[in-house]
């Protein structure tokens, strides 16, 4: 595939996964899948199953279970019921589907839900689009850009981080290279969480001779719950962070946005407002969503009044 005969394809698929999110409580057919797509159900099907990886209905069956396992971490459902609802057709069927899957069942999960492998899966246009980046030409067209930006003040309480680390990253993408795209279902399962996972700078002090940039999920400083294999957990003190919140934007240019954003915070001046960069304590970075805008968290201290 080449030109616009590539990107009609991604556009085509990339439609198949909006479908299967807007009716994962409904069956959905091949035929329905080939109506949004507007090619055959085998060319659908072969497309869908290049770009994703999956074939369309090993893809819809695992993003099912997904959702199910979250509505059983976070509610208190009969397991038949969660199971109808997402199109089992049997409450053993759901059981040994949901075993596979996460290596649970959903009996067992619902009373003490530890961290599982989530199943979520990027849209194609994002790939795609991560796939024929051009970082240099970005960051320039970022410099030509005047990014608004929201900012405020937050306190963060001493808490821990679980975090998986890398060997040399120092930014996403290189982290994905490193360690691959596995973490972020994890680290979402995790109902303990204080707050939403996140990319995360770490200060030299918290390297442990691994990467830069990590990604992890910060948790209260008693947690006693399980880790992950591969993840550890480390201690955050208390510290105070400045929120940085760019416009919301269309979720295919994530990279402009992240791009213009990071370009804004070079020139940022925290001493106007009584600040300076705290350097012993990690900057945040999360789940880049274009309805929100792109949104860091820099870690601060008061200046010191003379």
């Amino acid at each position: 595939m080449a030109g616009d005969k590539e990107e009609q394809v991604v556009k085509a698929v990339q439609r198949m996964q909006d479908y299967i999110v807007r009716h994962l409580q409904e069956p959905i057919t091949m035929r329905q899948l080939a109506t949004v797509a507007c090619y055959s159900p085998y060319h659908c099907a072969r497309m869908f199953r290049e770009l994703t990886g999956v074939p369309p209905f090993e893809y819809i069956r695992r993003a099912r279970l997904t959702k199910s396992a979250l509505v059983l971490r976070d509610g208190d459902r009969r397991i038949l019921d969660v199971a109808l609802d997402f199109v089992f057709d049997s409450h053993e069927g759901f059981t040994r589907a949901f075993s596979r899957e996460f290596g649970v069942t959903p009996k067992r999960y619902a009373k003490k839900p530890g961290p599982v492998q989530l199943f979520l899966p990027y849209g194609v246009e994002f790939q795609h689009l991560y796939k024929k980046r051009h970082k240099e030409s970005l960051m320039e067209k970022a410099q030509e850009k005047v990014c608004v930006v929201f900012t405020q003040v937050v306190e963060r309480p001493a808490r821990k981080l679980i975090l998986r680390r890398g060997t040399k990253a120092s930014d996403y993408f290189e982290y994905c290279e490193e360690v691959g795209g596995d973490v972020w279902g994890l680290l979402v399962s995790i109902k303990e969480a204080l707050h939403e996972p996140a990319g995360i700078w770490l200060p030299p002090r918290m390297r442990s001779g691994g990467s830069e940039y990590v990604q992890g999920v910060e948790v209260s400083s008693s947690y006693d719950g399980d880790i992950p294999e591969g993840f550890e957990i480390i201690d955050l003190p208390a510290c105070r962070m400045m929120v940085f919140q760019g416009e919301p934007y269309d979720d295919v240019h994530f990279e402009d946005a992240i791009c213009s954003m990071q370009e804004q915070l070079k020139k940022f001046r925290p001493e106007l407002y009584g600040y300076a960069w705290d350097k012993d304590n990690p900057r945040l970075q999360l789940e880049p969503q274009g309805w929100r805008g792109y949104i860091e968290l820099w870690s601060v201290k008061e200046v010191q009044k003379s």
